[in-house]
């Protein structure tokens, strides 16, 4: 095998879901490391650094390994063999704002480019992919504190802005996204710049895939308590990926702990006012600040 030299590889989650599937097919077959690395000419420990996903596995490995384990559902033979392909992929926010974000950031895009439903609650801020330019800028501002120089600053509202071009993509990814109503009251900016941001907000609600519902301030006790996070619904085999983020980092939970945020998400789906209620509500608080 020839590896790409000079290119550091990332344990993606999806690198990791290719590896743990390979694994489960080989021990299906009750086929040791051992047994595979003879069939295929590969060095024991090097099939195992591709099962545990600290190696790279390409494309033409996946199908000798899928072959010899006797894999021949065509539909998931093809997911297994694109999500080979997709192992190396970093994206271009990688590409072009390594030196700003974690390198767990890279998984964030590609589960958003393949969940069925990308589900948030935000309980202290507009979701940035709604962030009006302005509005962004004072939030990365206070973010960045004293390391906030203008360079970085204006990197990372760049780098927020492009975020936002997902929303206009030809076949742009289910959002449903759960608001606690005291973000809507929460002047940052002033009450001009709220009301222009409120206004927008009830714009991008128009928009066929996407579902804003408001949690209102008479709701005092619900599962979001303990602050935002986002949730992707994958298609099948891949598992529900909870998210969180904070100042310690990114945080990615798979079955079961994201079992506790799909609980959580769908009360506090429940308790949230519908879109069309939320709407109104959106719009009654822009129209405060006139």
């Amino acid at each position: 095998m020839v590896m790409t030299q000079h290119r550091p590889f990332i344990r993606t989650l999806r690198a990791q879901w290719l590896g743990q599937r390979l694994r489960d097919l080989r021990e299906q077959r009750g086929m040791s490391l051992e047994l595979v690395a003879e069939h295929l000419n590969r060095d024991r420990s090097a099939l195992g650094r591709y099962e545990r996903a600290e190696w790279p596995i390409q494309r033409h490995d996946v199908l000798a390994l899928l072959d010899l384990y006797g894999f021949h559902r065509a539909s998931e033979r093809a997911q297994l063999l694109s999500l080979a392909e997709e192992v190396w992929r970093t994206d271009r926010w990688t590409e072009n704002y390594g030196d700003l974000v974690d390198s767990s950031f890279i998984d964030f895009p590609w589960l958003e480019s393949r969940a069925n439903t990308v589900c948030s609650y935000h309980a202290m801020l507009v979701p940035g992919l709604f962030q009006l330019r302005e509005y962004a800028e004072l939030v990365i501002r206070c973010v960045e504190g004293s390391n906030g120089t203008e360079d970085k600053v204006g990197r990372w509202l760049e780098l927020r802005m492009e975020r936002q071009h997902v929303l206009n993509r030809a076949n742009p990814p289910a959002l449903e996204t759960i608001i606690d109503e005291s973000v809507l009251r929460r002047q940052i900016g002033g009450s001009v710049l709220l009301r222009a941001q409120l206004l927008h907000l009830r714009k991008i609600a128009e928009r066929p895939k996407v579902e804003i519902r408001i949690l209102p301030s008479q709701v005092w006790l619900h599962p979001g308590l303990e602050g935002s996070f986002w949730l992707f619904r994958m298609p099948k085999p891949y598992p529900e990926v909870a998210y969180l983020e904070g100042l310690a980092g990114q945080m990615y939970f798979e079955a079961p702990k994201s079992t506790r945020y799909l609980d959580a998400y769908d009360r506090l789906r429940e308790a949230a006012l519908d879109p069309r209620e939320s709407a109104k509500l959106i719009t009654t608080i822009a129209e405060e600040f006139s």
